[in-house]
């Protein structure tokens, strides 16, 4: 890789992530008894970043993390594949982001998440972010979330929007969207849930899919994938209506197939993969991320992943 190559921008959070199985959710007032406790670096930017440096593409993590002890800690597995932290700020007088995640048996998951240090961003903040996307090279894609303010999004966006880069938001939270943000956005990747506080109904069936997708679409953004409950997803765009499946595989772990998903999915856009089969590489980081306890820990490498959709695929 060269100094010139694009890379895969991830502005966001930067999470650090405490993790417990439980057999169920606990009930009001009650202490519910879990195990394996796992402490690990987490938050939907360093997880794109992290994923995309997995799969071979450069990447660059934008965001902030407090000056405690969490701050590094959570910056140690991105820096150790090789994604570009150097625009993290480490904020005085802030806490780390915190995550803390209740896995049931059938990895489906909870999350309180405590934004302290990711929320925490003033106009010099901003303008930094700006130049770093400014600085990028030609052909790099911005990935963005909203578990940071809204304003960092939209100037980073307008940034990549004056260089011609493909623009990648996964909407969550979903309460945080704003009208305007829609007609910048390149591809959008809501799960059901981020569905229904987007549209005001939720995702059960592929009807409904390519239902959010028009809408979405009609909102101003170009490509909705619309991921489904089974860990598939619906690509909608102004002429297009394709469903993606997801492998075959037994899910372990749901926490971070997400943002695998739209880490795969930035890095397809950087390659320029045609988009169904963008959208397939996609579904089928996505769903390897499921089959191990974690969330950085899951994500395969290149060859994993071919070697994976080669055998897995399903046909729908």
């Amino acid at each position: 890789m060269s100094a010139d190559d694009p890379i895969l921008l991830a502005l966001g959070s930067i999470n650090l992530d405490l993790q417990v199985r439980a057999d169920r959710w606990p009930g009001p007032g009650e202490t519910l008894p879990v195990r394996d406790l796992l402490r690990t670096g987490g938050g939907k930017a360093a997880n794109r970043a992290f994923l995309a440096r997995r799969l071979g593409v450069k990447s660059c993590l934008l965001g902030h993390v407090g000056d405690d002890d969490f701050g590094e800690e959570v910056l140690r597995g991105p820096r150790d594949v090789g994604v570009d932290v150097s625009p993290v700020v480490k904020v005085a007088g802030q806490m780390t982001a915190l995550s803390m995640i209740v896995l049931r048996a059938d990895g489906d998951k909870t999350i309180l998440l405590a934004a302290n240090a990711n929320d925490a961003w003033g106009e010099a903040d901003i303008e930094a972010a700006v130049k770093v996307v400014e600085a990028a090279p030609a052909g790099s894609v911005l990935t963005v979330d909203l578990e940071v303010p809204v304003a960092v999004v939209r100037a980073a966006v307008q940034a990549a929007q004056a260089r011609g880069f493909k623009v990648l938001l996964d909407p969550s939270p979903a309460e945080r969207m704003q009208d305007d943000l829609y007609a910048m956005i390149d591809v959008i990747t809501p799960n059901p849930e981020e569905t229904r506080g987007l549209l005001g109904f939720a995702v059960e069936s592929e009807a409904d899919a390519v239902r959010a997708g028009e809408e979405l679409v009609a909102r101003g953004v170009g490509v909705a994938c619309v991921k489904l409950p089974d860990g598939g997803a619906a690509l909608v765009s102004a002429d297009r209506r394709e469903f993606v499946a997801p492998l075959d595989v037994e899910v372990v772990d749901k926490t971070g197939a997400g943002d695998a998903f739209a880490g795969a999915l930035g890095v397809a856009l950087l390659e320029r993969q045609e988009l169904l089969q963008a959208v397939k590489f996609a579904a089928a980081a996505s769903s390897l991320a499921c089959t191990v306890y974690g969330s950085q820990q899951s994500y395969p490498d290149r060859g994993q992943l071919e070697r994976a959709r080669g055998g897995r695929e399903r046909v729908r």
